[in-house]
């Protein structure tokens, strides 16, 4: 069982639970709605459930998020971490970072993700833990901007190595957190 913490708690993160699932259900309709007016946009059943899967779990890991932490910056921290890695997915299943979402050097950005996920679960989502998982995921991603640079050119050098500019912001935050909990800990 997770322990309640005074973030659970907090009335304003509790109410953005509202947003985030809110937020996720207008990303869904977009397409749907758009597809009404545009030939353009051709979604299929699978690639809603695809989108509904993903903002399904970016959702879920709010709530997780927001469940586990201690200090309002893990929580940030967190939600750049998601929102990364959901950017990361969303652009390689769309449109492929490198050439078409198809390309088997993709799959190399799946795996910056998993990275992310396995660090996660190896840290028992503990800001130290997971400042380190961050930073380890950020390397893969900068490992995968080097491979882009050669195999597509500095577009896709540039957009991957945003990613990982992402990654350390993340992994920054996670630290911070750490230092906060550590402090937190040290009062009670």
């Amino acid at each position: 069982m997770i322990p309640q913490t005074t973030i659970a708690n907090d009335p304003v993160w509790r109410a953005l639970r509202w947003v985030v699932w809110g937020g996720a259900a207008l990303l869904l309709l977009a397409p749907l709605i758009a597809m009404r007016f545009t030939e353009e946009v051709d979604w299929s059943p699978v690639d809603f459930l695809v989108m509904g899967t993903l903002l399904a779990l970016v959702g879920g890991a709010y709530e997780l998020a927001v469940r586990v932490a201690r200090t309002q910056v893990y929580v940030i921290a967190f939600g750049v971490a998601v929102g990364t890695a959901f950017l990361t997915i969303w652009a390689n299943l769309a449109v492929g970072i490198v050439g078409e979402p198809a390309e088997p050097i993709n799959r190399i950005y799946f795996g910056v993700v998993a990275v992310a996920v396995v660090g996660a679960a190896l840290a028992r989502l503990r800001p130290a833990g997971m400042a380190r998982a961050m930073l380890a995921t950020a390397v893969a991603q900068a490992a995968g901007s080097v491979v882009g640079l050669f195999a597509d050119g500095a577009t896709v050098f540039v957009l991957t190595a945003a990613f990982a500019v992402l990654w350390l912001v993340s992994a920054a935050l996670f630290k911070r957190a750490a230092k906060q909990t550590a402090v937190v800990g040290a009062t009670h």
